[in-house]
């Protein structure tokens, strides 16, 4: 055998080897795509979260259940004071949802409306320590997340990005406006006694702001 033909041979088996490893890492990286694949059927829950996130949508759907918790763990205004007073960390147990800022408790009462501005009330409450102020929000913008993490149960992880939780967020408030505030003149509620159930963020033990799951005038 020549020399020339032998330094031939010698590219040709390397070139042969070369083309085994590239074929053998392909087929590796073939595996590791198949094994991070997730195969969605469609009309799966999979397959509609997938589909862009429509708030309007997620808002209507949620918002029943958001006022369904609230309703039924609402603690009478006066019941809760006590509570707080008595052991705060009980108190957000029975009535309330841990948070990062202060916890979502749930309360309900009744009173009468003073003076309002922009859509903030306070309210009135019989029997409620003087140091404590009540306010409901009725709009027309509704303010903070209370409705969306009252529950405990909507969380960032649902979402693609901050701005679709945030939205998340105001279109629960939205549909809360469409089915309790919309019906109500409320332009008008100064000197009217109201049934409020609703949430509030236990930031300032002092002062709750309510935002609303039902509100009706009396």
């Amino acid at each position: 055998m020549t020399t020339q033909a032998s330094a031939l041979t010698t590219l040709n088996s390397r070139a042969g080897l070369r083309n085994i490893l590239i074929a053998g890492i392909s087929v590796v990286l073939v595996i590791f795509m198949a094994m991070d694949t997730k195969v969605v059927v469609m009309g799966s829950a999979e397959d509609v979260q997938a589909e862009k996130f429509s708030p309007k949508a997620f808002g209507d759907a949620e918002f029943p259940i958001v006022r369904a918790f609230i309703e039924e763990r609402a603690a009478d205004a006066l019941a809760l004071v006590a509570a707080l007073d008595e052991d705060k960390s009980a108190a957000v147990g029975l009535y309330g949802t841990p948070g990062s800022i202060g916890p979502f408790m749930s309360v309900k009462f009744s009173g009468v409306v003073g003076e309002g501005k922009r859509g903030l009330y306070k309210v009135d409450v019989a029997g409620m320590p003087e140091s404590i102020t009540v306010r409901v929000q009725t709009g027309p913008a509704i303010n903070g997340t209370e409705l969306r993490d009252a529950t405990g149960n909507i969380e960032f992880g649902q979402f693609t990005n901050q701005i679709e939780y945030q939205d998340a967020g105001s279109a629960i408030n939205n549909a809360m406006k469409e089915a309790v505030l919309s019906p109500i003149d409320t332009d008008e509620l100064t000197g009217k006694t109201i049934l409020v159930v609703g949430a509030f963020t236990l930031i300032n033990p002092k002062s709750w702001l309510v935002t609303p799951v039902r509100l009706e005038v009396q």
